[in-house]
């Protein structure tokens, strides 16, 4: 693997694309959902750097009806020109954007990449539209249609503003709004170590969002009762 090859990591895959096709599609109206972190270097994004961006993509297990990750793809993404480095978010992320051994590609080649990705398992999901699901979803909302407007790129995969957010459906499934304090509640590992990493916060989030729409669907939220199953309890 070169330098500025992406890091992937595989863990279930659908075991046909129509078995995913007749429910995956059905379960959020034609999104498919694909969580989204990324790590900067600063809170504004149009000018701080987008120094991490990684994503993982979902599957749909015919059998069981539950989410997991599917695979996760992940980019060290070069400074563009001009971009803001703000000392004290390089020192909350330990990231420094000028060691050559991070291996950091531009980010018109991780964006070109991911939305790829994105478009194929959507596809294959029978969906029309990605729909990002993130940890307090309008930051990294923000930096992902910031660097698509920068790159010039024209047609995203993406819904420009609809989202996702873990930060809510956590605080009301689990009364946790921190990411590590809802891991713990749901019995989801996290190391603190570890995080604030682009990488190992989407895989944790990835685990958290599943682990919330699992559980929902098991105690009867999904799927919704039709009017014929209404009437025949009657």
């Amino acid at each position: 693997m070169s330098e500025s090859s992406p890091t992937v990591s595989k863990t279930n895959s659908p075991s046909t694309k129509e078995s995913v096709k007749s429910q995956f599609a059905q379960r959020f109206r034609g999104y498919f959902p694909v969580v989204i972190d990324v790590e900067t270097a600063g809170f504004n994004a149009q000018t701080d750097a987008l120094l991490e961006l990684a994503a993982s993509v979902l599957s749909l297990d015919e059998e069981t009806g539950d989410f997991s990750i599917d695979e996760t793809i992940q980019f060290n993404i070069e400074p563009f020109e001009g971009a803001n480095l703000e000392p004290k978010a390089l020192e909350f992320t330990g990231i420094d954007p000028t060691n050559p051994l991070r291996g950091a590609v531009e980010e018109e080649e991780a964006l070109k990449a991911l939305f790829k990705l994105v478009r194929k398992k959507m596809k294959a999901a029978g969906c029309q539209r990605a729909i990002i699901v993130a940890h307090n979803a309008a930051f990294d909302l923000g930096f992902l249609n910031a660097a698509t407007l920068r790159c010039n790129i024209k047609r995203s995969p993406f819904h420009s503003f609809v989202s996702f957010d873990t930060t809510t459906l956590a605080g009301l499934a689990l009364g946790q709004t921190v990411l590590a304090k809802a891991c713990m509640t749901a019995n989801i590992d996290f190391n603190n170590c570890e995080a604030h990493t682009a990488l190992y916060d989407t895989e944790k989030t990835a685990e958290l969002f599943c682990y919330i729409v699992n559980k929902w669907r098991a105690l009867g939220g999904w799927p919704l009762a039709t009017d014929s199953e209404n009437d025949s309890e009657n």
